[in-house]
């Protein structure tokens, strides 16, 4: 696990540890804190007494200097506002640490930086064919087995905690509320499509969804060992950097619809094009916790006024004031909606039975799931890359011709 990789690791675990800490629960901290330790030991040796010192201090801060990290239910748009950020600066630092070890391979220096595993999270399709390896065949792949614990673990978000990693973690989405943004200041009105473009529009991501599907149900299981034994997958990252730092005309084109719709209406990448998006919109369903409405508290119902705040609120423009259970696949557990509500108790994220979720609790969960399972794959050994240096830099040199 390279050094990014753990330090990103260990402020989530410092994170998660402060919010169990600071809610009383310290049993959850002593559980954190365990792991973090454990983190530790398998990242880092000889810094282990500075990251205990810095981690402890973190904590401190936190929790007695920091009262929106402390109280996470009281300022939950702020909370998901930096964590979004977290996951987008930790996403930049993977990407400049990936160029360079790239860029020495090229050259044909042994890098002295190491590879960022979880640079995989951007294989989908390897992630899909090496899921079906495993069910089908009973094979682990050895050059990117990162690609398939990140698939899992972004589907098991989805089956937990709704679409929280769109709302809570995707930096695509944070780069699209900044092009939204941008957009609002130049032009004031929200040039929403109709109702008849719109849902179509919405289909979109779910055919991208079916393409990429299509590409792993199809590969017959025979083929796959060759397939995870070739020259194209052993280097299928730096095709895929090739992609975004070289790309084609075309992909010029695509990128600029990307951004166009980005920044054409809140959320539209999400909701038109990203297929991760729809592949988390269809798992959601099997979440126990959905946005739910309490008519004995809500002002609607209880009192006969007239408030719509929580679906003004929503990004996805989900009528929300007019559902007790909100299930739609654009719903991304932002919470949002949560925090408009004038009244505490009439909108929760919260299981048929009552089980409520608050943000606090999200976003431990989210964290939890989305750290603790990248580093149990690193302990069990099913993480780093086995791929040797020499034979990506041999690769590398020839990697327009390298083709399926």
């Amino acid at each position: 696990m390279s050094t990014i990789e753990s330090v990103t690791l260990m402020l989530a675990l410092v994170y998660s540890t402060s919010l169990l800490y600071w809610s009383g629960k310290k049993w959850g901290a002593l559980v954190s804190g365990t792991l973090l330790i454990g983190a530790t030991l398998a990242s880092f040796f000889w810094p282990l007494l500075l990251i205990l010192l810095v981690s402890v201090l973190v904590v401190t801060l936190v929790g007695q200097y920091l009262p929106a990290f402390a109280n996470a239910d009281g300022r939950p748009n702020a909370i998901r506002e930096i964590c979004q950020h977290f996951f987008a600066l930790s996403i930049l630092l993977v990407a400049v640490q990936y160029a360079i070890n790239a860029g020495m391979l090229y050259t044909g220096e042994t890098p002295w930086l190491m590879r960022p595993d979880v640079g995989d999270a951007f294989l989908p399709i390897a992630g899909g064919i090496e899921l079906k390896a495993i069910l089908t065949l009973g094979l682990w792949d050895q050059n990117h087995p990162a690609a398939v614990v990140m698939l899992c673990v972004v589907l098991l978000t989805g089956i937990v905690c709704k679409r929280a990693f769109c709302g809570w973690a995707c930096p695509l989405g944070l780069a699209g509320e900044y092009l939204y943004k941008l957009r609002k200041k130049v032009v004031h009105s929200e040039l929403l499509p109709p109702a008849w473009i719109d849902w179509p529009l919405r289909m979109l991501k779910y055919l991208l969804l079916a393409a990429l599907c299509y590409l792993v149900i199809s590969m017959p299981s025979a083929t796959i060992p060759h397939y995870l034994a070739g020259n194209y997958h052993k280097v299928a990252d730096l095709k895929m950097a090739a992609f975004f730092l070289m790309p084609s005309m075309a992909a010029l084109i695509c990128f600029g619809i990307i951004f166009a719709l980005a920044a054409w209406r809140r959320q539209g990448f999400c909701r038109y094009i990203c297929p991760y998006g729809a592949l988390l919109g269809i798992v959601s369903f099997l979440s126990p916790f959905k946005i739910r409405r309490n008519t004995q508290h809500c002002l609607i119902d209880a009192k006969g006024m007239s408030c719509d705040k929580c679906t003004r609120a929503c990004p996805a423009n989900i009528s929300v004031h007019t559902q007790k259970t909100v299930r739609s696949d654009e719903c991304q557990a932002c919470l949002r909606c949560v925090s408009a509500c004038p009244k505490k108790q009439a909108l929760q994220l919260s299981t048929r039975n009552g089980i409520n979720l608050s943000a606090r609790g999200l976003l431990i969960v989210l964290l939890t799931l989305m750290f603790m399972l990248p580093l149990l794959a690193y302990v069990s050994g099913y993480w780093h890359s086995q791929t040797p240096d020499g034979i990506k830099m041999e690769l590398i040199q020839k990697l327009n011709r390298i083709g399926h």
